[in-house]
């Protein structure tokens, strides 16, 4: 078969645009084979592009023998585009049709494809995910990542409303952000590094000139927790602001969360009616709990844990029962937290960070920073970790640190929050975790 090329064809309209009102306008259409039924007098032809699938329909009898040959080996992904005249029908969901007068056919595909494009049959995610660039142009797929991209975009202008600047920090550093083991070595030149857990203390030493500054890129952890939430790459927006307290940041978190909801519901209808999905607009404020209420909570369910201690899993997801929406913990045991993390002034054994929890699940973390170059090297040192390896993010705190506060949230999570996923591999375009490097 001799394929085409684009020539002088370009776009007109795209599959959503085409509607009744178009009866008997010639439009060109891009996409690929989705699907095609041979009824013997009458081919369909169901055309897929990044806005949703159109009809293409083939009477023998009523098209050119070039149309009818071409469209004789039409095959599922086939990347085609389709000249041809619109007709308003009611025997489609849309009320509308395509009737070919030129196909041009650009790239063949497989016979057998290792899933089924239409989702009509179901796969396994590993099954899935090896296929990933095919998976992906299913229509639910291609919904969760127009939902993520209409979420990034409405972050993004809520925070440049405010005054916060975009910055873009090293990915390869010198040494651990928030301390651990969870790190993943790299050979750079000669010297030890390692991929950056987070931006973290980028961003705090950025706002003595920037101010407020925001961060939307990825970041690496080499946990091990294999879970429908963990992932060992993922996208981290991070927001830190001088002159703030973690109070000032929780309510811009809050409304950041109510604004995406509410620009999501609006702009994505499309796609969330075929995720088959709701986002409710939360209303603001947001419950505040604090760490001893949630402790104190859990034993009422018969679930006892030791004051200091992080929440488990299971006591997670008894507490998204209680409160299924979103919510504040606050005042964490000052051990508990990561070494940056201010201590309160009146109670210096909790500190002044909180997690906002959409129902067991955490989206995310912040709270007030240490300012004060003693306070912030002690610190380190109760944590077990060395002043030396943090020098230069110490010296930075000579240079007239101001109070700050910020916080970070992992998009994958708020994702699945959005599109209803449960698995966060599903809205991450190539998750790697602790078993998966390819594709």
């Amino acid at each position: 078969m001799k394929l085409d090329s684009i020539g002088d064809w370009r776009r007109t309209h795209h599959s959503v645009d085409v509607k009744p009102k178009l009866h008997g306008q010639e439009v060109t259409l891009f996409g690929w084979v989705q699907d095609v039924r041979d009824l013997g007098g009458i081919r369909f032809v169901i055309l897929q592009d990044r806005e949703g699938t159109i009809q293409v329909t083939v009477p023998r009898k009523k098209v050119n023998n070039e149309v009818l040959s071409k469209s004789d080996v039409l095959q599922k992904r086939f990347s085609i585009g389709i000249k041809g005249v619109v007709k308003k029908t009611e025997m489609t969901p849309r009320g509308v049709e395509v009737i070919p007068k030129q196909i041009k056919i650009f790239s063949k595909a497989a016979l057998r494809l290792p899933i089924d494009i239409t989702g009509k049959t179901p796969a396994h995610i590993d099954v899935r995910l090896d296929a990933r660039a095919l998976d992906l142009c299913q229509e639910e797929n291609v919904a969760v990542f127009k939902v993520q991209h209409t979420a990034v975009e409405a972050l993004r202008d809520f925070l440049f409303k405010r005054g916060f600047i975009e910055i873009h920090t090293p990915r390869i550093i010198a040494s651990a952000t928030e301390g651990g083991a969870a790190l993943f070595p790299v050979n750079y030149f000669e010297k030890k590094a390692f991929l950056a857990q987070s931006p973290q203390l980028y961003k705090e030493e950025l706002v003595m000139s920037l101010e407020k500054v925001l961060e939307v890129g990825p970041f690496f952890r080499a946990e091990e927790s294999h879970t429908r939430h963990h992932i060992s790459e993922f996208v981290s927006i991070d927001i830190e602001q001088a002159f703030a307290t973690a109070e000032d940041v929780m309510q811009l978190l809050e409304w950041l969360i109510q604004h995406v909801c509410r620009v999501v519901n609006e702009k994505c209808r499309g796609e969330l009616a075929t995720l088959k999905h709701s986002v409710e607009v939360p209303k603001v404020p947001f419950k505040r709990l604090k760490y001893d209420d949630v402790l104190r909570d859990l034993k009422r369910e018969g679930i006892q844990i030791l004051s200091g201690e992080d929440v488990p899993t299971p006591g997670f997801r008894t507490l998204g029962k209680i409160h299924p929406y979103f919510y504040f913990i606050t005042d964490w045991p000052t051990r508990s937290k990561a070494f940056y993390i201010k201590p309160r002034d009146d109670n210096p054994e909790l500190s002044e960070a909180f997690d906002l929890m959409w129902s067991w699940i955490e989206l995310a973390s912040g709270g007030t920073r240490i300012a004060s170059k003693e306070l912030l090297t002690k610190r380190l040192k109760d944590q077990g970790l060395n002043p030396e390896s943090f020098k230069y993010h110490l010296q930075a705190f000579d240079y007239g640190m101001p109070p700050h506060a910020g916080w970070a949230v992992g998009l994958e999570r708020l994702t699945m929050m959005l599109t209803g996923k449960k698995n966060i591999r599903e809205v991450t375009l190539y998750p790697r975790d602790q078993f998966r490097l390819t594709p």
